[in-house]
């Protein structure tokens, strides 16, 4: 399994586009046996999305070519044994546990992220996925 952590910067945010990418997502990863997190800010989307390689590699295909997104960066790609993310198909945290300030992040700070630290951000939204889950 291949898994993909990017960035990208929002067009024009607002809450309907937001609510159509989750709904979209939520409605095709699990299709192609892909699942995933979306941290979303006002100035930025951070997303991990893990599955089969093919299916994440035309799903972000198809997320370069989206006009939603602008500024598209892969900050990591890595196979993996294990989904950070088993049970959702797009886990979102709009009220992210990412703590980096909007000044960090134009610094650069998630680009100079090691592999480590994002993981370190994805393993704390899996564990809010986790007690949300619990908690339905």
């Amino acid at each position: 399994m291949k898994q993909v952590i990017y960035i990208s910067q929002p067009f024009g945010f607002e809450k309907a586009m937001l609510a159509g990418i989750l709904s979209q997502a939520r409605r095709n990863n699990p299709k192609n046996d892909i699942t995933g997190a979306l941290v979303c800010r006002r100035d930025m989307y951070i997303q991990l999305i893990e599955g089969p390689e093919a299916a994440i590699d035309g799903l972000f295909s198809r997320i370069l070519m989206d006009d939603r997104h602008a500024n598209v960066r892969v900050l990591h790609s890595q196979e993996i044994d294990d989904r950070l993310f088993p049970e959702w198909a797009m886990f979102d945290d709009e009220l992210p546990s990412l703590t980096w300030s909007r000044d960090e992040i134009e610094g650069g700070a998630i680009e100079d992220a090691s592999p480590e630290e994002l993981h370190t951000i994805f393993a704390k939204v899996a564990d809010k996925a986790r007690a949300t889950n619990a908690g339905t």
